[in-house]
This record gives structure tokens, sequence and C-alpha cells, in this order.
């Protein structure tokens, strides 16, 4: 099921050959302790032939109901070994796999504003299990890729992939530090809740200028605060209780450090604050989710007593 032939061919006529160096041959090339637990799924899905896609759809719809080859009960347990689902939501068959995040409500946030997708290469970086990838594809994309170092959600993209034979998206089982650098390919870079993970920002900027074609497109999604363009805050710990966030700037920061990185007219196209509408625990994901990272006491405020989760997105050129 991880099989990169196709791939393969596309970056052998591209000017980013070299990438196929860091592309995984098979599934056996990937480490983790619970692989044989999580590949059981593929084992159940139903026909691959189905007919019923819809990739613009708030919920991505692959299959139907009708088509079920197995008891709908079983394909649900089956689906849940790859728990917890973070991206979504999706429409399998009929099961509404109900994610954490309404990723739809992030798309929603931004679609109106970046340049249209038909006809572009688009990297995705960060992108999880693939939902945004698709609703790339789904808006007329030539070529999606994204780029994700977590292997489980990896294999929840491939278990969509199985029926996407029409469409060029692909994820690669890599982070961006992985990537052979300065290979300006893509017309349009997304990256979406990263650069706060990143200990560096700028050369998070910097990496993702360098695979953009002169007069790329940047879309970038990040945690900000509010404040002026000297705000930054540095959590002394941690941050919604994680720790490797490193850098909330305010919006006007943010603009000034896209301008530094050399990117062209930088905007910022909106700002909204995160809430339980938007990300919560559910039967697909059932750890901790936004309602324990804010304070009982004071939802404007983390459990560190630090600005609530305010996400804002960002577009300039290359």
């Amino acid at each position: 099921m991880m099989d990169f032939t196709e791939l393969h061919g596309i970056l052998n006529r591209s000017s980013i050959r070299n990438w196929r160096e860091i592309l995984p041959q098979t599934i056996d090339e990937l480490n983790h302790g619970d692989l044989d637990h999580w590949l059981k799924v593929f084992e159940m899905l139903p026909d691959r032939n189905t007919r019923h896609l819809d990739l613009t759809a708030a919920s991505i719809k692959i299959g139907s109901a009708g088509e079920l080859t197995i008891p709908r009960e079983e394909l649900t347990a089956g689906l849940k070994l790859l728990h917890p689902w973070r991206k979504g939501p999706f429409d399998f068959f009929g099961i509404h796999i109900d994610t954490e995040w309404r990723s739809d409500m992030k798309w929603d946030r931004l679609k109106n504003h970046i340049s249209p997708l038909k006809g572009r290469k688009v990297l995705d970086v960060g992108c999880g299990n693939g939902y945004h990838c698709l609703r790339m594809a789904g808006e007329g994309a030539q070529l999606v890729i994204g780029v994700e170092p977590f292997v489980l959600f990896v294999l929840q993209f491939m278990v969509f992939k199985e029926y996407l034979r029409n469409f060029p998206v692909f994820i690669i089982p890599r982070g961006i530090e992985d990537l052979p650098k300065n290979q300006p390919f893509f017309d349009t870079v997304f990256s979406m809740g990263v650069l706060y993970h990143r200990k560096s920002p700028f050369d998070h900027l910097q990496e993702l200028r360098s695979l953009l074609l002169e007069g790329g497109e940047l879309v970038l999604e990040t945690l900000v605060i509010n404040g002026d363009e000297n705000t930054v805050l540095v959590p002394p710990d941690r941050y919604g209780k994680m720790r490797n966030v490193w850098f909330l700037p305010s919006p006007q920061t943010m603009l000034q450090w896209l301008e530094r990185a050399g990117f062209k007219n930088p905007q910022l196209v909106d700002v909204t604050k995160t809430t339980l509408a938007e990300q919560r625990k559910t039967e697909w994901m059932t750890f901790e989710s936004l309602d324990d990272f804010l304070n009982p006491d004071n939802e404007a405020l983390t459990v560190e007593n630090l600005p609530a989760p305010r996400r804002a997105v960002f577009i300039c050129k290359k």
C-alpha cells in the first residue's frame, strides 16, 4: 500500500528528480512498534473501484454505504485501529470519521484568499493525514505533494489513496528538513500549523521560499498573539500542554518576518480564535484536546495562563 512508483515517475520528469532519493520503496522501510497493528485495516478495505468521490465536500466523501462488502461495524473498528484521527472530517463508505479538528473550517477561511489552485503544483508541509491535500486536489491542482513525518498519519492517508487513482496527490513520509534544499518547483506552498513548532522561524521561512517558483505563493497559518510589531511570545515551558511551541508572534510581527525573509507583499487575511466547535475530543480522537488545554476558570487563557490559541493566515509571494 506504500507504493511510490507513480510519484517516482512524476519526479523523474520534473526539476526535483533528486527528491526520489528520500522516498522509501515499501512500507517495510518505515519503522514503528505499532506498524503491524495499524496495517490490519488494509486487509478489510472495501472494493477499490468506487466512483463515489467528492474531494470538494466539507466531509470528504469516498465510497458509499451501499458499496460496503464487509459489516459496517467491522470496518469502523478497523479504521479506529488508526486512532487518533486528527484532521478531517471524512465520509468513508457511509462511515463518518469525526476527527479532532474540523479542518474544513480552516479551509473555508483561506480558500477565497489564495490564488486558484487549478493547474498548479502544490506542496503542503506538515500535512498530517492529507485532508487539505485532498481538498487541494479537489480544486484541480495539477500535482499535490504533502510531507509528513508521522507514520500513522501517512497510513491514514494511504487508506484513502487506495481509491484516488485519478487524482495526482501524494504524501512523502518525511519532514521538510529531510527534503533537498533550493529546489524551486512549486506554484503554491502551504505551511499550516508548523511555524511555531520550529526553533528557528526564519530557517523555516527560508526552506519554504527555496521550494517556490519565482512569483509563487506561500500560504502560512500559525498561532499568533495580540500586540504590535515588536510583540513575540516565547513560552517559558509548555503552551497548551505542548512542549514544542517556540514562538508566537503578533500578526504585525509575522508580516515583518515574512518581509525580512524575502517575501513580497505579505498580507494578513484572517485571524480566528480557536473554539471547541473546531477542535475537540471525539470517538475518533479520545485523547486530550482544546477543552483540556484551556484554563477552566478563564477560556481566554491556556492552562499555563498564556493567551489562548488564535490562528492567523498570511499570504505572500516569492
